[in-house]
Parts: C-alpha cells; sequence; structure tokens
C-alpha cells in the first residue's frame, strides 16, 4: 500500500489530499503523476525518519520525471537524507547533480557549505590543516554563492565569510 494510504495524522492526510486534488486537476501526463505521487512519498517517509523508504521512492521518482526543475528537487531531497545518514560523498554528489539541473538553488549550495566547513573542521581536529584548509576554502566558495543568490539569508555564514576573511567584498553589499 503506497505510504500517502498509510498516513495517520491529520496533517499528512490534508496533505495528502490536496495533493491528489491538485494531481488530478493539473494538465499533466500519467507519468509526471506517477511520479509526483513517489515523490509526495518519499518526502512523507523522509519526514518520519524512514530513509531508506525515502530513498526508494525518490529513486522511482527520479526514474519517471523528466522535468528538469523537478528532478533537481528530487536529487536535492536524496541529498538531504544522504546527509542525515553522514554519507557526505554522495550527498555532495546529489547536490551537484541537482545544480547541474537548475543552478539556482541557494538552498544546495548552502548544504554543500555546510557539508565542506563539517568536513573541514573535522580535518583541523584531526590536525589536517591543508585538508581544513581546502575544505573551508570550498564551504566559503558555496556560500558565497549561495549568498549571491539569497543576500538576506545565510547570515551566519556571511559572519563566518567576514571573520574567516575567506569572503569577497562583492558578498556583504
Amino acid at each position: 500500500m503506497p505510504r500517502s494510504q498509510r498516513n495517520d495524522n491529520f496533517i499528512d492526510k490534508s496533505f495528502t489530499v490536496m495533493a491528489d486534488l491538485i494531481l488530478k486537476l493539473l494538465p499533466t501526463n500519467p507519468r509526471a503523476k506517477e511520479a509526483f505521487a513517489y515523490y509526495r512519498d518519499g518526502m512523507s517517509a523522509q519526514g518520519d525518519g524512514e530513509y531508506a523508504e525515502a530513498l526508494d521512492n525518490y529513486a522511482e521518482a527520479l526514474r519517471l520525471e523528466e522535468d528538469p526543475n523537478d528532478r533537481a528537487f528530487i536529487l536535492y531531497n536524496m541529498a538531504l537524507v544522504f546527509t542525515s545518514n553522514g554519507d557526505h560523498d554522495k550527498a555532495l554528489n546529489h547536490y551537484e547533480q541537482a545544480l547541474e539541473l537548475n543552478g539556482r538553488m541557494p538552498q544546495v549550495l548552502n548544504n554543500m557549505a555546510v557539508i565542506h566547513h563539517h568536513l573541514g573542521s573535522q580535518a583541523q581536529e584531526r590536525g589536517d590543516g591543508d585538508e581544513a584548509d581546502r575544505r573551508f576554502d570550498l564551504a566559503a566558495e558555496f556560500w558565497t554563492k549561495a549568498i549571491r543568490l539569497a543576500p538576506n539569508n545565510y547570515i551566519e555564514a556571511q559572519n563566518w565569510l567576514k571573520t574567516t576573511g575567506r569572503g569577497g567584498a562583492d558578498v556583504f553589499l
């Protein structure tokens, strides 16, 4: 039974009913509707912490979905799951694929920066200064791009860029 038919809380049921109505009314092809159903079930599973189920649903949605923008959001959600599971390499790979499809996703750039910053901090704790600097430079690069796309967001990242001297003057205007 699809996850959308198993939801037992009011918000999930309401979302499912609304999503089903929208799906029925939208003039889209059956394949796109099926892709959205898998995507919706993936989001529900992800929200419940059922990451394996979420990834299965996202993979099926990705197989069916043809729209590049929608594919980018599927890949973004898959990357969130991989990040939650601590699989940073897979997360970064999926974020990169999402950016290839839609380069205007500041949340992707921010999340990539967060991962690189985390890995830089780990390298620093191990005493690997070169790796730490490399990761921190990558974090700065991704945060700078995210801030350019969404200048009013990522205030903590802006502060980090300022205090570490890794941000260019154009990021703070």
